[in-house]
């Protein structure tokens, strides 16, 4: 009798006992208020002929990319940061090595509602847009037409902004956003590349003044990003962006619109689509004459890029 209490008494302290431990685990966990996001991939591209009739050129293209977002959300308040950078080339036989991508972006918004029902939040947003490597109008690679922080682009406003989870879809307006644009390089400020003003010069050619390093405009501004699964394992994501300058030809909008097609296969292959639409005013097109780049005014510009590769999410 006296080893049946003794076992009662042990079990009942091993139970209040694992009771304690569970508390104790659950108060020394911190609870979170930020979620976290991180994607890398590897795309890539190999073509190799031998004795081909039909013909066709050895070639091998490659993407780096990468996303990663935090966003903190606690109470009313909510905090989303995004970076992406994207890095690709290509290169041929006989060929210079050349990038077909070619971005790294951050964007940061803050915002606060004023009741927990409201999808309308009061907001700040600060957007930068830049490159890693030096661009060229190939075939000619004597001249950079851009470079690191040549251009670079900030945008820093206060507006509200819109956000539906169930929709996954978010929308931010701003009457009052600066956008500076930064070229860093003196050879393409001297040009007045991106917009920026141009070196002054004499009747004979002589240096006056050099081209300032950057522009300040202010205007409104307007974005939206949307996300949705169009069908199984095919995600959406689409972004725009509209900016027009208050004191500079007021009207004129600046487009910024991606169309993102991510299709997983499976854990780790993805394929996906990108379309990159840029018109800017101020960005004059470049077009080679007579072995010179010559300045042809602003154009829609285009890109797409189509990839298969290796994607780890974590």
């Amino acid at each position: 009798m006296k080893k049946i209490n003794c076992l009662l008494v042990f079990l009942i302290l091993f139970a209040i006992n694992v009771q304690a431990q569970e508390v104790l685990t659950e108060k020394a966990t911190p609870i979170s208020f930020w979620e976290r996001s991180n994607s890398v991939g590897l795309d890539l591209t190999q073509v190799s002929f031998v004795n081909w009739n039909a013909g066709g050129q050895n070639s091998i293209s490659a993407l780096a990319k990468g996303q990663f977002s935090r966003k903190y959300v606690k109470g009313r308040f909510l905090w989303n940061n995004e970076l992406i950078a994207r890095y690709g080339f290509n290169k041929q036989v006989d060929r210079e090595y050349r990038k077909t991508d070619d971005i790294i972006q951050m964007n940061s918004t803050a915002g606060y509602k004023t009741d927990s029902i409201s999808n309308w939040y009061y907001s700040a947003k600060f957007n930068f847009n830049t490159q890693f490597t030096n661009g060229y109008n190939y075939p000619n690679t004597e001249k950079a037409i851009s470079k690191p922080f040549a251009p670079a682009y900030i945008f820093l406003g206060v507006g509200t902004e819109y956000v539906n989870k169930e929709m996954n879809l978010t929308a931010y307006f701003s009457p009052l956003t600066m956008k500076t644009t930064l070229v860093m390089d003196q050879t393409l400020a001297d040009d007045g590349a991106f917009g920026v003003d141009a070196a002054t010069y004499d009747d004979l050619g002589n240096l006056l003044r050099h081209g300032r390093k950057n522009r300040t405009e202010i205007g409104a501004l307007i974005t939206s990003h949307y996300k949705t699964q169009v069908w199984e394992n095919i995600d959406l994501d689409a972004r725009a962006t509209f900016y027009s300058d208050y004191l500079n030809k007021f009207g004129n909008i600046d487009v910024d619109m991606q169309l993102n097609l991510n299709m997983k296969v499976n854990k780790y292959v993805r394929a996906s689509i990108i379309t990159h639409l840029i018109y800017d005013d101020d960005i004059k097109a470049v077009k080679e004459v007579d072995g010179e780049n010559v300045k042809i005014g602003p154009r829609i510009q285009l890109k797409q890029i189509l990839g298969v590769g290796i994607a780890y999410t974590f």
